[in-house]
């Protein structure tokens, strides 16, 4: 797919949003993860709409439990939301460009601030599940970039600078946030891998030589697309589960969607805060 082609199907799509959603401007989006989606629909958000993924012309569907596949627009403290409850993966058969589509048609909206979020699986021994974990880095690994091909100008440069993809700012931020609110929040350097598959323990051997603290399937291509296209991004991680040949246990999607729920009530108060504060 070319520059051009792209553009216009990121356009589309955002053009078709706007006739739904009016005078909305959203000032942030924000990805919920496995497992944290339904802070889209909780008390903390005055919705205004929402719009199913599949109505949206050009979008990619969300097929994996736990994700419901629709933005959800709305204020929370008075900060204009642009909800993503559910994202797509590359495991679901899409190319990088899907995966981003949602990034690159919130900066079209007008969204200048982007928080991440993801469950992970627990590399860095210290950690355990329910954790929080502030990404303050990332690796990619075996994940084709989402800039792969001609590079789309109106949305950013051909090779963009990524010696600070996870705002400093925002950064310091969620770490006064969590002091504020008692939470113990752990910092680290997250991993994208393709997946679906879970990682074996030679992989894991390998993904702490490299130097990562958690790993997962998506968010790193999404954060290298929104940082092109000029995005100040948060990302937390939710560790679910401590990865393979840390942990004897058997791992499952049922047991990373258990410890996400369970991790909730903290994840709403750290996501109504972060959203007020940027």
């Amino acid at each position: 797919m070319n520059e051009e082609k792209e553009y216009l199907r990121i356009k589309e799509a955002a053009c078709f949003i706007k006739e739904r959603t009016g005078d909305f401007v959203p000032e942030i989006l924000a990805v919920l993860g496995s497992g944290l989606g339904s802070y889209a629909q909780s008390e903390n958000v005055r919705k205004v709409c929402e719009i199913e993924y599949s109505e949206i012309p050009g979008m990619p569907k969300s097929t994996v439990k736990g994700h419901a596949g629709k933005f959800v627009f709305g204020y929370v403290e008075g900060k204009s939301v642009m909800f993503m409850q559910g994202r797509v993966h590359l495991y679901e058969g899409y190319s990088p460009l899907d995966a981003v589509l949602p990034i690159r048609i919130a900066r079209v909206l007008g969204a200048t601030k982007l928080i991440l979020t993801n469950a992970a699986g627990g590399v860095n021994t210290s950690f355990e599940p329910g954790d929080f974990m502030l990404i303050t880095d990332h690796i990619s690994c075996f994940v084709t970039s989402s800039l792969n091909g001609e590079n789309i100008e109106e949305l950013g440069t051909r090779f963009p600078d990524m010696s600070e993809v996870y705002s400093l700012r925002m950064q310091e931020t969620a770490e006064k946030i969590c002091n504020n609110l008692g939470i113990n929040l752990k910092k680290g350097v997250y991993i994208q891998l393709p997946g679906p598959q879970y990682e074996t323990p030679a992989e894991i051997r390998m993904i702490r030589t490299l130097g990562a603290d958690a790993v997962g399937m998506s968010t790193v291509i999404e954060a290298i697309a929104a940082r092109h296209a000029g995005m100040e991004i948060c990302a937390v991680s939710c560790i679910t589960n401590m990865a393979t040949g840390i942990s004897a246990q058997k791992l499952s999607h049922e047991e990373v969607q258990v410890i996400a729920n369970k991790s909730e009530k903290n994840f709403k108060r750290i996501m109504t805060e972060l959203a007020k504060s940027m």
